[in-house]
C-alpha cells in the first residue's frame, strides 16, 4: 500500500488515515497530491480545523526517521499554503499530538490546522 516492510504493511490495515488516503474511508478533502493529504476534521474544535497527513504510514512524530525529513516539511508547507487559503492570516495554531500522553488518538502522523478564533494558552 504506502510502504513496503510486510510488518509495517500489517500494521495499517487498520489505520483509519490510510484508508483515507487510500480513498476507501471519504473525507472533506482540502488538498491532496502524491505524499499529503488534507481533509476537515470530523469532529473540529474550532471554525476551521483541518487534518494534514503524509499518505506514508508513519506512526508518530517519534517514529520518524531521517530520511522522512523532506516529507515533513512537506507537511509544514502545506500547512501554512492550507492556512493561507482557509483565510486564517490573523493566525493559526498546528498541534502534532504524540503519545498517548501526548494526546495522540490515531497512530499516523497528523498535523492538527486550527483557526478562525482566538487560541489561548496554555493549551490543555
Amino acid at each position: 500500500m504506502f510502504v513496503s516492510d510486510p510488518i509495517a504493511s500489517e500494521a495499517i490495515v487498520d489505520c483509519i488515515f490510510c484508508k483515507i488516503a487510500a480513498g476507501s474511508i471519504p473525507a472533506k478533502k482540502v488538498r491532496e497530491d502524491d505524499a499529503v493529504l488534507a481533509f476537515h476534521d470530523i469532529d473540529p474544535k474550532a471554525p476551521t480545523h483541518i487534518l494534514v497527513i503524509p499518505k506514508k504510514h508513519i506512526a508518530s512524530l517519534a517514529e520518524a526517521k531521517a530520511d522522512d525529513a523532506a516529507l515533513l516539511g512537506r507537511l509544514l508547507l502545506a500547512v501554512a499554503e492550507i492556512a493561507q487559503e482557509q483565510g486564517l492570516g490573523k493566525g493559526y495554531r498546528v498541534v502534532i499530538s504524540t503519545g498517548a500522553e501526548g494526546g495522540q488518538t490515531v497512530d499516523h502522523l497528523h498535523l492538527h490546522v486550527l483557526g478562525g478564533r482566538q487560541m489561548h494558552w496554555p493549551p490543555g
